[in-house]
């Protein structure tokens, strides 16, 4: 393919989101072309057979179908007397392992994410999240369900809390919780699209199929290679060992929840291209953006507050901290739009914080056993951080109330 065959820099990567980013880590041209174009949009249009059949054998069997998962979730699809075909021809699939998943990279990513601790929940809420409200498209099913909205921060931490038991070392075995919390949203996303392709008012034209492969894809880059990006701007330092293993992660996440394999980034560079796709096609905002980013930002101030006085100056901070990493990150034009709060002081700080990580980081590297250390220490907050948030937001690993979805507003 000739370079003047690929298509200029979208509106996105050109004026405003993940520019700094792009500008220093992408490689080199990652430009496409027309007829891949053509040929992401046609993803856009397929959902999930597999997980859409059970979630029909839910609503068929009234409530006994989530039982027979649930055991075969933890027990292995051979545990279940007689399953429904549905539920067995979904656990064959996940339970055939792509023969590219290396358990030993996904326990090395695992361990690399594990060791920045809770410095990981700001690029997950502050790009991953808020970036991915750009995707006007796939914000409907949030607005639609009114999960964001509704019930904001109840989201925040079981959204944080999702992304610690997938990325908890072991925790992807068949099995474990990783491996369940990726099957259960899985789940969840046939749910909502069954809800969604009920109404009478979901514009397909306009919005393509609900929570389609497009969008959960572009969803996976999001705290994949995004994640990345944001604790590099933050000062970590990921060696490029470290990073393919992050992603090899995250491609056998993907796969787990019913991504199409063509759609899963096998290396650094291949998820840059998908980038720059999804920048081209989906990364386009509208007025529910605006909504959504609200609604997050009250999330961080309600989760960082205290009690009293304390609590109030506490929720101010966490949002303008928040906020300046968006704008960090996301670029100027995109936080505009999004009316995200623009504190100079605030964003210094940011920057300020990110040169102490760097210059510790690099004193990580030299020392020996460093690393094993933070990797011990960043394992106990971010346990101590789901079990804690976990009972002050009733926070339900079981995700029942997201599977119990019409389309209505969620409690």
């Amino acid at each position: 393919m000739k370079a003047d065959d690929r298509l200029p820099d979208p509106e996105l990567l050109r004026q405003g989101g993940f520019r700094l980013a792009t500008r220093l880590f992408a490689p080199g041209d990652i430009r496409g072309t027309e007829p891949q174009l053509r040929r992401l949009r046609e993803f856009a249009q397929e959902e999930d057979p597999l997980a859409d059949a059970v979630v029909a054998m839910f609503r068929a069997s009234r409530g006994k179908g989530r039982a027979l998962f649930e055991q075969a979730l933890e027990h292995g699809i051979d545990s279940v007397d007689n399953p429904p075909p549905e539920l067995k021809a979904f656990f064959r699939a996940v339970e055939a392992t792509p023969y590219w998943v290396d358990p030993d990279r996904v326990e090395r990513g695992a361990r690399a994410i594990t060791r920045t601790g809770l410095l990981g929940l700001f690029p997950l809420g502050d790009m991953s999240l808020m970036g991915g409200y750009l995707a006007a498209r796939a914000t409907k099913p949030l607005v639609g369900t009114g999960n964001i909205e509704y019930a904001a921060s109840k989201r925040l931490v079981e959204t944080g809390i999702w992304w610690i038991d997938v990325t908890t070392p072991g925790a992807l075995r068949a099995g474990e919780r990783g491996y369940a919390s990726a099957l259960r949203v899985r789940l969840v996303h046939a749910h909502v699209r069954a809800a969604m392709n009920r109404r009478e008012d979901w514009d397909y034209e306009a919005w393509d199929r609900p929570v389609n492969q497009v969008q959960t894809a572009g969803t996976l880059l999001l705290f994949s290679l995004v994640y990345v990006l944001g604790m590099q701007l933050l000062g970590v330092r990921y060696s490029a060992a470290e990073r393919a293993d992050i992603l090899h992660l995250w491609r056998y996440v993907g796969w787990l929840m019913g991504i199409r394999e063509e759609l899963l980034p096998a290396t650094e560079e291949d998820s840059w291209r998908l980038l720059w796709l999804l920048a081209a096609t989906e990364f386009i905002p509208d007025e529910d953006s605006k909504r959504l980013a609200a609604a997050l930002l009250r999330s961080h101030a309600e989760v960082g507050a205290g009690r009293g006085a304390i609590g109030k100056v506490l929720a101010h901070v966490s949002v303008r901290v928040h906020s300046s990493i968006s704008r960090l990150t996301l670029g100027k034009q995109n936080a505009d739009y999004l009316e995200l709060p623009n504190d100079p002081i605030a964003q210094g700080a940011v920057l300020a914080a990110a040169a102490t990580n760097f210059a510790a980081e690099t004193v990580r590297r030299w020392v020996p056993g460093a690393t094993t250390v933070q990797e011990r220490v960043g394992a106990i907050g971010r346990r101590r951080y789901a079990e804690q948030l976990g009972k002050l937001f009733r926070a339900d690993r079981s995700y029942a109330r997201h599977m119990r979805t019409e389309g209505k507003p969620a409690a």
